[in-house]
């Protein structure tokens, strides 16, 4: 089988900055900060704002509104009234609490992609995709970016072009959320008091929540624990807002939960099709808070708002879950993997939450020996599940590999490939982390297959190989 290597790559940039919140430490930070800029006259205020603005204007798209929103921030800690100061004045007092943040300075890698939802304007034989990349930054934290392309009939790839901005994107503080939302999130948790809800409306947003029931049951009541879940759920299911004049490769999704302080790693993102042909996109990812891991989910329609949702149960415990593209019998299904070595397979009536798997596949052959996992979600053919899998070998050499899954019951395995598909090559074993080929996500499109891939977790790379050609190898 011909493996054709595009001669695209995709490399990180230390030039691609986001801004946030400078958070510091220690007591009367802001209020010493905020004492010194009072003290300023207003021609030294307009005169410090023009060197910031020639400094970090080019860099930013709206630098006038995150001070601005800085301003604020720092208005809700301070305890004297500043609305006083003059438009400079906010700006510059913005502008100390605020830090640029290079999101890509430690690697880009591990891409998913899935179908653009706007097809629209294309030429005859050509599909237009959205790809997800793992930004990791400084400090090793994990973000999610996005690119966008086309292909055409014969597997020509090309990239947009992106404008050099980036937006980490905002959390909607007015999300409503209804009770039935959080009972089915909280009462199945083990020394939950389902009697702390009766403090709460029939929607409300996570501080209307919070307020009521820290009124009723204060932290040191005796159902502090009840009070610490339910602020987890909403830590954790939230809501992110972007215009959609804001081009998506501009927009980042940057660790907003403390489950996920330390990274948003490795989004596998899929297309699904519901019941009703209404589709939407799911993008699992694993939430690191540098001690545990926590598998999460991102749901999307349009890529200007996306919801974060928590999954639980007793068969999420590991990371790389794969969701299927749609139902199968009326379950959803997830390929995961427990215990770190064996794939498994799931099946579910609730989205959210996963209690029961078996046994998909366990290494066999020597380039899988140590471990297996997948390579995102699978895609249907008439002829089963197409699943890329991954597979770790002698050296720490990770593999690309595939396997064919049965349409009806795809807990059975009816082809399998007996060598790897992708392994790195000379050129491509060097680097951050050696000896390695990984994907999230893959798109079939005609006869093609495009697999967007890793490269030692150093940059991304792409191949198209021939379907049926694949198909054929495996069975």
């Amino acid at each position: 089988m011909k493996i054709n290597r595009s001669s695209i790559r995709l490399y990180a940039s230390a030039e691609a900055v986001i801004n946030q919140y400078l958070h510091l430490p220690g007591p009367g930070r802001i209020e010493n900060i905020v004492s010194r800029v009072k003290l300023l006259s207003e021609d030294e205020v307009e005169n410090y704002m023009i060197e910031v603005q020639k400094d970090f204007s080019a860099r930013h798209r709206n630098l006038e509104e995150v001070l601005l929103d800085n301003y604020g921030r720092v208005c809700k800690e301070y305890k004297e009234d500043i609305s006083w100061f003059s438009n400079a004045r906010k700006l510059l007092l913005g502008s100390f609490f605020t830090k640029e943040y290079s999101i890509q300075s430690a690697a880009l890698f591990n891409p998913s992609i899935v179908p653009h939802p706007d097809q629209s304007g294309l030429e005859n034989g050509e599909q237009r995709f959205i790809m997800s990349l793992r930004a990791t930054g400084e400090g090793h934290i994990s973000s999610v970016i996005f690119k966008t392309g086309t292909i055409d009939n014969i597997g020509r790839i090309s990239l947009d072009a992106g404008s050099g901005y980036f937006t980490s994107l905002k959390k909607n503080t007015q999300k409503t959320y209804s009770i039935d939302f959080i009972k089915e999130r909280v009462t199945l948790i083990p020394n939950f008091k389902k009697e702390i809800l009766d403090a709460l409306p029939e929607s409300f947003t996570a501080n209307e929540a919070l307020s009521a029931i820290g009124k009723e049951y204060p932290k040191d009541d005796s159902e502090a624990i009840s009070v610490k879940i339910i602020e987890q759920v909403f830590d954790t299911n939230y809501e992110l807002q972007s215009s959609a004049a804001l081009p998506l490769t501009e927009k980042v999704i940057f660790p907003n939960a403390r489950a996920e302080s330390m990274g948003m790693e490795d989004v596998r993102l899929v297309k699904f099709t519901h019941d009703n042909g209404e589709t939407c996109y799911y993008g699992t990812y694993t939430a690191y808070d540098g001690h545990h891991i926590k598998t999460q989910l991102i749901e999307t329609k349009d890529f200007d708002v996306f919801d974060i949702r928590t999954l639980s149960g007793n068969a999420i415990s590991d990371k790389g879950m794969a969701l299927f593209p749609e139902k199968i019998k009326g379950k959803y299904v997830m390929i995961s993997r427990q215990g770190g070595e064996k794939m498994q397979i799931m099946f579910s009536e609730n989205l959210y939450r996963w209690d029961d798997y078996q046994l998909l596949m366990e290494p066999e052959y020597p380039w899988e020996m140590v471990q297996l996992g997948n390579c995102g979600s699978p895609f249907k053919t008439e002829k089963g599940w197409v699943l890329l899998t991954h597979g770790v070998g002698p050296m720490r050499t990770y593999v690309i590999s595939a396997i064919l899954l049965d349409l009806e019951d795809p807990s059975k395995i009816i082809g399998r490939l007996d060598h790897p598909l992708i392994k790195a090559d000379e050129k491509e074993r060097e680097g951050y982390v050696p000896n390695v080929v990984y994907t999230c996500g893959y798109l079939p499109h005609g006869s093609l297959l495009l697999i967007p891939y890793a490269v030692s977790d150093s940059a991304t790379g792409f191949v198209t190989l021939d379907l049926n050609e694949l198909l054929n190898e495996m069975i």
